[in-house]
C-alpha cells in the first residue's frame, strides 16, 4: 500500500527515456539492450570473436586471454556497455540513481544464469571500490548490486574476502598493459577470511569489464588466499 500511494505522488518513469513505466526501464528500451551471447564468444573472458561467430563455431580463447591468461578461470558480461545499458550505468555509477540496482542486478542473474547454471559458487563478492571513490559517491555500486544478487540467487554475499590495499587511478584512459600495472597488488584477502575462501568458487561481481585488469587481479588475490575456481560477472563489457 505505501509503495502505491508513492507511485501516484512520484509516479516511476524509465530512466533512459523518461516515459511512464511500471519500473525504471520501459519495455521498449529494455528490448534495445544489446545482451551478450553465452556462445560465440571466448571461452575464459567471454569477448565476443567475430570470426567464431561467423564461422558457426565453438567458442574458443580470444587473443588477449592466451597471450595474457588472466587469474579468473571465466567471465561473462550481460550486455555490450552502449546505448541503454551505458547510460543506466552511468545514471547509477555517477548520479546516485542507486534505485536503479534491481533492474541492474536482473541482468546480471540473468547472465548468471545463462552462463554459470552448471557451476556450483560457493560465495559472491564485490570488486572493492577505492576509499576515495566511494567517500565522495557514498556507495559502491558493486556492492549494492552484490546484495540483490546475493538475494535473488541464494548465494551468500561475503565483501570482506576481498578488500582494497590501495587506492588507484582510473582505468579509463589507460592501456591493457598500463591497467594491469595500475591495479597490481591493489587488493587482499584476509588471512582470518581463508574458512570463507579455501576450496571455494567464489564469484566477482562489477559493473563494466574491459580489458578484465582488475577482474584478474581480484581472482588472483582470492587465489592466493585458497579459492579453487573464481568467476567474474559484469553488466557489461566494454
Amino acid at each position: 500500500m505505501f509503495k502505491h500511494l508513492l507511485d501516484i505522488i512520484y509516479p516511476v518513469s524509465c530512466a533512459v527515456c523518461g516515459v511512464p513505466s511500471e519500473k525504471h526501464i520501459c519495455n521498449k528500451c529494455r528490448s534495445a539492450i544489446t545482451l551478450h551471447p553465452a556462445i560465440e564468444c571466448c571461452s575464459v573472458c567471454g569477448k565476443i570473436m567475430m570470426e567464431v561467430a561467423a564461422a558457426g563455431l565453438v567458442a574458443s580463447t580470444c587473443t588477449q586471454c592466451r597471450r595474457t591468461p588472466p587469474r579468473f578461470d571465466m567471465a561473462r558480461s550481460a550486455a555490450t556497455f552502449t546505448g541503454t545499458v551505458r547510460t543506466l550505468i552511468h545514471k547509477f555509477k555517477y548520479n546516485r540513481a542507486t534505485w536503479l540496482r534491481q533492474e541492474l542486478a536482473e541482468l546480471l542473474q540473468g547472465c548468471m544464469i545463462a552462463n554459470f547454471s552448471k557451476e556450483k559458487i560457493d560465495i559472491m563478492c564485490p570488486v572493492p571500490l577505492s576509499t576515495s571513490k566511494e567517500k565522495s559517491r557514498g556507495y559502491n555500486q558493486a556492492g549494492l548490486l552484490t546484495e540483490n544478487l546475493s538475494r535473488s540467487a541464494a548465494v551468500p554475499n561475503v565483501p570482506q574476502v576481498l578488500q582494497r590495499k590501495r587506492d588507484t587511478q582510473t582505468q579509463t584512459f589507460l592501456d591493457a598493459k598500463e591497467r594491469r600495472k595500475n591495479v597490481a597488488d591493489a587488493f587482499f584477502s584476509p588471512k582470518e577470511m581463508f574458512p570463507w575462501v579455501y576450496g571455494r568458487c567464489v564469484l566477482i561481481i562489477d559493473d563494466v569489464m574491459t580489458t578484465g585488469a582488475t577482474l584478474s587481479e581480484c581472482a588472483a588475490t582470492l587465489k592466493a588466499n585458497g579459492a579453487e575456481r573464481v568467476l567474474a560477472i559484469t553488466i557489461a563489457r566494454d
